[in-house]
């Protein structure tokens, strides 16, 4: 019920920001239909055109035309307006806001008066830009998150409820503590509890970060979501609800979530303190002027002062890069979700890998063979035993020898010896595939130190044994992806430091580590103290991202001050993540910092463009050097806020010679 709850939350809360973003549309039609006679009405246009268009009553047919596209077009600034001032925090909305309604209700003013210089093409151009600015803004960060949701979905609907010795298929919502359930293969364990008949392999990676399907049998603890891949099993229902393992990843990633601090936007602290400037000057202006004897003059130039101050630019600066880095990211196997996240990850100084899935490609496989024989030999013979078997050891043996282009031939007396592993006669030679269990039952002894090793390293062995002699071994873990050896290189190159999260055992973490060259890492890590090492590391001064793929990594992406999702992972991973590298490529991570870099720098430079020009312009509008007969008109203002608008769009669009990074 509570997951519905939340469901119908989410799309009501997705559905108000798309009504959001096509309001913004809608208004910004109607202001720029309506722009085209203010701006063909407006003597300063003509004046600058070279032509004359005269009819009835001009100014009131300009006022009125004006009135719908401010109080239209403008609402959004004015509600922002009293939004900011009621929490005491202006900024964007109240620069625009402040300026629009002072140049309408002067130039509302003078028509009224018959007197002074109007804004109503400043006004109406105004509105214009900011309403298209902040519709590409909006929809640049659409989307919030919907991890939960996501999580949700892992759980099976249904289960096999054991009833008076029949099987009744039942909502698992239904099930009780002490419920006794049948789990066929390739389904989805119901929820948490206790093995009480049968014996199968479990694949929980989605779940814990244990790369291997887990051995389950009579006595043993199943998690609910994870999937049973071979036989069938019983299991009774220990936990239930809110209980289960999966609802607690729930909870910490709500928690998380909830926790994570919003970081202010770079246009509103420009905005805000442009407010302060244009008030503060504008006030100073028209007691000057006013107390010189020139009270007309005075308003003329305090009007002029806030109308300059909000540059049309300031309101593209942002939202255009944001625009242009959003496609080239893209272009680049890269989407953005959060964009504040994505501006901090220029500021990183250590990123922390989960292993399974991210930095290995999360599947079971051959990575060693010790050959003690010809080694296409061995894997004929070995891949001949193997086909007969439908566990996962074998299925990967299999796998390797295809790669290899060795195919398997026909076996005879092929037999399973129960946890040691098969027996077969091949051309006339006896064959044993197994683990150590094996070499124990057959008398031999091992000393090859290439195989010991391995062994050490945490790796299933798998050894081959021909005519009673030991012929080879094969080592099965998780193998390492090409790319994260190329991701290390490149982040230890950038001074960041590189951090390990795994699930796995101390000599899996410790190989892959040594292996990659990473700085440290954590083994044996449960969900919940993924997201603690994320705090842990965070409080030892580290800005910290997270990089994950499975659900476990849900708390600590959201922890993170930057939570990057392997594409290849699980929906709730993506939707937990700030950002995804579709490519399910680690080197993308280092792309991310480097891409973070640029776009921040290129804003910085915008805002500079359109906000800059007014340590010149707010001056020379103030009438500071009246005396020697230079002062800034409206229209000159209105000019330089172009010019300022021209050099923002031509900056960003730089951002494209970025091809890769």
């Amino acid at each position: 019920m509570e997951g519905h709850k939340h469901k119908d939350h989410r799309k009501h809360k997705q559905h108000d920001h798309l009504a959001h973003i096509q309001d913004f549309k809608i208004r910004f039609i109607v202001s720029i239909i309506l722009t085209v006679p203010v701006l063909l009405l407006s003597e300063m246009i003509q004046r600058w055109f070279g032509f004359s268009i005269t009819i009835p009553f001009q100014k009131w047919v300009l006022l009125i035309l004006s009135s719908v596209i401010y109080f239209y077009g403008g609402y959004p600034f004015l509600k922002g307006l009293f939004g900011e001032i009621k929490k005491k925090q202006p900024g964007m909305m109240t620069l625009i806001g402040t300026a629009i309604s002072v140049a309408f209700f002067y130039s509302a003013f003078t028509v009224f008066a018959g007197f002074g210089k109007e804004f109503f093409w400043e006004l109406a151009t105004l509105i214009d830009v900011m309403l298209i600015g902040h519709y590409i803004e909006a929809k640049s960060v659409l989307g919030a998150s919907r991890a939960l949701e996501e999580l949700v979905k892992i759980m099976p609907t249904t289960a096999h409820l054991i009833k008076d010795s029949q099987v009744v298929e039942v909502p698992v919502s239904k099930l009780k503590k002490g419920d006794i359930v049948l789990v066929k293969p390739g389904e989805k364990i119901p929820s948490d509890g206790l093995v009480i008949e049968g014996e199968s392999y479990v694949n929980e990676s989605l779940l814990t970060g244990e790369s291997k399907p887990v051995l389950k049998k009579k006595g043993s603890k199943v998690i609910g979501g994870s999937i049973n891949e071979q036989g069938v099993l019983k299991v009774k229902i220990e936990k239930t609800g809110e209980e289960t393992y999966l609802s607690q990843v729930i909870k910490l990633v709500k928690q998380a979530q909830e926790s994570r601090s919003k970081t202010q936007d770079l246009a509103n602290k420009a905005a805000a303190f442009l407010f302060y400037v244009a008030v503060i000057v504008g006030t100073i202006t028209y007691l000057f002027w006013f107390f010189n004897g020139s009270p007309d003059f005075a308003l003329e130039r305090a009007v002029t002062v806030l109308v300059i101050a909000c540059p049309h630019a300031l309101g593209l600066a942002v939202p255009l890069v944001v625009a242009l880095s959003t496609a080239i990211t893209a272009k680049n196997g890269i989407l953005i979700r959060d964009r504040r996240a994505f501006e901090q990850a220029k500021d990183l100084t250590a990123v922390i890998f989960d292993k399974t899935g991210t930095l290995t490609e999360g599947k079971f496989g051959v990575t060693d063979v010790v050959s003690l024989i010809d080694q296409n030999e061995l894997l004929k013979m070995a891949a001949s035993v193997e086909q007969n078997s439908e566990h996962i050891i074998a299925k990967a043996i299999l796998n390797y020898a295809k790669e290899k282009g060795i195919n398997p031939e026909k076996v005879e007396n092929y037999r399973t010896i129960p946890g040691k592993g098969a027996y077969a006669t091949f051309k006339g030679k006896e064959l044993y595939v197994g683990s150590p269990n094996l070499l124990k039952e057959l008398g031999i002894n091992l000393k090859d130190e290439r195989i010991q090793k391995l062994q050490k390293e945490g790796k299933t062995v798998v050894f081959v044994v021909i005519d009673g002699k030991l012929s080879g071994a094969f080592a099965l873990s998780d193998r390492i992806k090409k790319e994260s050896f190329e991701a290390v290189k490149q982040l230890k190159s950038m001074g960041i430091k590189v951090f390990m999260l795994t699930g796995d055992s101390e000599e899996v973490a410790k190989s892959v580590s040594r292996e990659l060259g990473i700085d440290d890492y954590f083994a044996q890590v449960l969900p919940h103290e993924k997201a603690e090492k994320v705090e842990f590391l965070k409080k030892q001064g580290y800005k910290m991202a997270m990089v994950g793929d499975g659900i476990n990594d849900a708390p600590a992406l959201v922890t993170a001050d930057v939570g990057i999702a392997i594409g290849a992972g699980t929906d709730v991973a993506i939707e937990s993540a700030d950002i995804i590298l579709v490519k399910s490529n680690p080197a993308d991570v280092p792309k991310v910092i480097r891409l973070s870099k640029v776009t921040y720098s290129k804003m910085v430079q915008n805002l500079w463009w359109a906000a800059g020009y007014n340590i010149v312009a707010i001056p020379l509008a103030a009438g500071i050097l009246y005396n020697y007969g230079i002062v800034v008109q409206p229209a000159v203002g209105a000019l330089l806020m172009s010019i300022s608008t021209v050099i923002v769009a031509l900056n960003s669009q730089t951002l494209r010679r970025i091809r890769s990074v």
